[in-house]
């Protein structure tokens, strides 16, 4: 029998999915000691937790309600239902950003390039509806959007810059709340995560910024709807430079490295000499000053050295408008196991 001290050590080192392993092999050999059944139950979270399986996050919450975490667990996952009353990440995109940054750091400490090139890959994958949430109130849900949008939005109307796949996911997002689950369950697995590029190209548009004052990441807006244009110049501005630093992270060096890391006849897997040459590279271009003197993360460009990619937290702030940095969600979940294992006959 795999002896609790292992265990406890196994998650110290924030080794869950080893933990749950070994405390399944407890368990299907008879053993009924309640501090190992909580250990059990509570490593199977800290391994979905870990492996971001934020679809069915609201799945895990009931078995563990009691727990302090527990609220954070539920505001860093996706409602399965189209008007669930929490909306989790659609509501806010910060707590799940929080838990993405602590699995980046967690996966690095445990010695994991390709989840550490995944992670990162996926940090991008929201990022510009992080920056449109101050404006929005919400993550992008589709239960409250089509209030905030209208006139050209998913219309086929020619002046409206969208392509074709956007002017899908513009249509699909205003209406995605009041279909069924498989229709809802369907645009976010399928159009969710198009919607930020949607939204960024309504904000930056030519009425904010003038033709060469920012660095060019895709398509603008020639002639904005009049809910785009909402709030002060100031204000517009500010929300285009955070719009095109999400857009310079999604188009980095670092984020490009995800397309490679399949592995395929035992090449592809990238090496921490590869991440940290992409992540340098990748800050290079994104704290480089713009023509109009406006990039806002080189006035907030101070790195922790402890990250396992300096800076990144200042770059999710910037973007957000508002700090973010590591949460703690899965140390707290580790500390209960721990706790529990503590509490186990030997």
């Amino acid at each position: 029998m795999i002896p609790a001290s292992a265990l406890i050590s196994l998650c110290e080192q924030h080794w869950y999915d080893a933990a749950l392993s070994m405390l399944a092999r407890r368990v299907r050999d008879g053993d009924d000691d309640p501090a190992i059944l909580e250990a059990h139950l509570l490593a199977g979270v800290a391994q979905r937790v870990l492996a971001l399986d934020a679809e069915d996050f609201d799945v895990l919450v009931p078995a563990v309600a009691d727990r302090r975490w527990a609220p954070r667990l539920a505001a860093s996952g996706f409602p399965h239902g189209p008007r669930d009353q929490n909306r989790g990440a659609l509501g806010s995109l910060v707590p799940l950003y929080e838990l993405m940054l602590e699995v980046l750091n967690l996966r690095a400490e445990r010695g994991e390039p390709q989840s550490v090139v995944v992670t990162a890959h996926l940090i991008g994958e929201y990022l510009c509806q992080l920056a449109w949430e101050g404006r929005l109130g919400h993550g992008g849900d589709p239960l409250q959007l089509a209030g905030a949008v209208g006139e050209r939005w998913g219309t086929d109307d020619p002046e409206c810059p969208h392509n074709s796949a956007m002017r899908a996911t513009a249509k699909r997002a205003v209406n995605a709340a009041q279909g069924d689950q498989v229709g809802f369950t369907s645009y976010l697995d399928k159009f969710h995560s198009r919607l930020g590029d949607t939204l960024a190209v309504c904000a930056m548009n030519h009425q904010t910024i003038e033709a060469g004052e920012r660095p060019d990441v895709g398509p603008t807006c020639p002639n904005p709807c009049g809910w785009a244009l909402e709030g002060s110049r100031a204000s517009r501005r500010d929300l285009d430079a955070r719009l095109r630093l999400a857009l310079i992270y999604l188009d980095s060096p670092v984020v490009a490295l995800r397309h490679h890391a399949p592995v395929g006849h035992f090449f592809g897997v990238p090496s921490v000499a590869e991440i940290s040459n992409g992540w340098l590279r990748t800050w290079e271009k994104l704290t480089t000053q713009w023509p109009d003197g406006e990039n806002p993360l080189i006035d907030a460009s101070s790195t922790d050295p402890d990250e396992a990619l300096p800076g990144l937290s200042a770059l999710l702030s910037t973007v957000a408008g508002r700090p973010i940095g590591p949460g703690t969600l899965l140390h707290e979940i580790g500390d209960d196991i721990i706790a529990a294992l503590r509490r186990a006959r030997e």
